[in-house]
C-alpha cells in the first residue's frame, strides 16, 4: 500500500508529546513504541535520537520537542 511518508511522520511526532518526559539531566525523552521505520526518518529530520539503541527512549531535539507539541494541539485539540 502507498502512503504519505511525511503525513505518518507528523502524526507520529505529534503522538511523541503525549509521552515526553524529562531525563535526570533535564534531556526531553518519549518512549519508543512506534513503527521503526518511521521513527528513522524522525532520526533523519532531526527530531529525535537514534532509535536503534539499546533504550526504551529516545531524547528529544529542542526542535522536535516544540514542533510535536504544536503538530498534536493542531491536529488534536478541541
Amino acid at each position: 500500500m502507498e502512503f504519505d511518508k511525511d503525513k505518518v511522520d507528523e502524526m507520529t511526532l505529534a503522538l511523541l508529546w503525549l509521552v515526553f518526559h524529562e531525563d535526570r539531566d533535564g534531556t526531553t525523552r518519549a518512549w519508543k513504541s512506534f513503527d521503526w521505520g518511521t521513527m528513522d526518518r524522525l532520526h533523519e529530520k532531526g527530531y529525535i535520537s537514534d532509535p536503534k539503541r539499546k533504550t526504551k527512549s529516545v531524547s528529544v531535539s529542542p526542535e522536535g520537542a516544540s514542533k510535536s507539541e504544536k503538530l498534536f494541539k493542531k491536529h488534536f485539540e478541541v
